[in-house]
């Protein structure tokens, strides 16, 4: 497993191919101080981790800002503006969903910039309304080689969708997990991967696109158990979707991981799958209604990993609604599932909601 060292000496020449830009996609947003503060506080080195701002939207406020970390002297900033600020054609009922056109045509843009301009091999994409934790850089310095290598991997995930206070462990911040849906929200992804999905990129609604059988191809990404990203754009194009409900609660990490040290290859999928599912199948069995009833303290070894069975879509999001998950589907996947199983650390115990038959295939009528 290759490994990388975690704080590269800032006067070590790191070769063009042995770089990740870390590249941030901004737009009329001034607070993006806060995600770019953290960026540089935690950054262990401008050569490895040069940073890329790219700026839609043409707000002048926002990019005076922007200039002035790029124009930082040894900053190891740079600034990019779209320079296609035309306006999108857009289907008359689809009108007041054009900031998710503007979005899909910046992202590409920007991609298209860091890969065929720039001629990196790997980017990290960090919206201008994150935080991050203190060892991000770790974590995608250690996962990096699991991209490189597993091919049935196509990102690496800083988010958690379900990372709640109350369902996620506390005390297992180097706990990551394979997932089959696409999470975001500060992901790292491969030159290979934009040059398939480049060609068919959408106009709008990327992410849900993404997402798709088509795109996907059975692929799956790597994420933490506790977030390594947390957002703080209550405010946006998703006018708040999920912020109040969800995405206020994250838990972000704050023990420090030295990721780059520790044995990842049971993340493999040759390793994973087998471990996963045997955990999964081995866990005791029991009811909604007993779980939402049982104390926070496990008296009982058998309870400290359960499972719960679904044999629908609407026991599944009855279960996730009593459990505080997020409970919609896209393309038929739920939110952090993995092989139709999605996992949560509810009342001090692992547990799995899976799925009542072996094998089992996403339904993407599922929504």
């Amino acid at each position: 497993m290759t490994s990388y060292r975690s704080s590269p000496s800032e006067h070590e020449t790191v070769q063009l191919e042995d770089k990740i830009p870390i590249l941030v996609l901004a737009c009329n947003r001034v607070n993006v101080t806060r995600c770019l503060d953290l960026l540089i506080q935690y950054r262990p080195s401008k050569e490895k981790f040069p940073i890329i701002i790219s700026q839609d939207c043409n707000h002048e406020p926002t990019r005076i800002v922007l200039e002035r970390y790029a124009n930082a002297p040894d900053s190891g900033v740079s600034l990019v503006l779209q320079p296609d600020l035309t306006d999108i054609l857009v289907p008359p009922k689809e009108k007041k969903f054009r900031g998710y056109f503007n979005i899909a045509r910046h992202y590409r843009f920007a991609l298209n910039h860091t890969f065929h301009v720039l001629g990196y091999e790997s980017v990290i994409i960090v919206e201008d309304d994150l935080d991050i934790s203190s060892d991000f850089y770790e974590y995608f310095l250690g996962t990096y080689a699991l991209l490189k290598n597993d091919p049935t991997l196509w990102c690496v995930s800083a988010w958690n969708d379900n990372g709640k206070v109350g369902l996620v462990d506390p005390s297992k911040p180097e706990l990551l997990h394979r997932s089959d849906f696409f999470p975001g929200l500060g992901w790292m992804l491969r030159k290979q991967l934009w040059d398939e999905l480049q060609p068919k990129w959408p106009p709008a609604y990327w992410d849900d696109w993404i997402r798709k059988p088509e795109q996907r191809k059975d692929r799956a990404c790597i994420r933490p158990e506790l977030p390594r990203t947390k957002t703080f754009g209550k405010i946006g194009v998703s006018n708040g979707l999920f912020f109040e409900k969800y995405l206020k609660y994250i838990q972000l990490n704050d023990q420090s991981v030295p990721f780059t040290k520790l044995n990842l290859s049971y993340l493999m999928k040759s390793e994973y799958d087998k471990k996963f599912m045997m955990d999964v199948n081995s866990a005791t069995e029991v009811t909604l209604a007993s779980l939402r009833g049982m104390t926070d303290v496990v008296t009982d070894p058998s309870l400290a990993t359960v499972r719960l069975t679904y044999t629908s879509k609407e026991e599944y999001k009855k279960m996730a609604r009593h459990l505080g998950l997020m409970e919609d589907f896209r393309s038929g996947v739920g939110r952090t599932a993995y092989l139709g199983v999605v996992n949560c650390f509810y009342k001090g115990r692992r547990v799995y909601i899976a799925p009542d038959k072996p094998n089992f295939i996403y339904d993407p009528m599922w929504s």
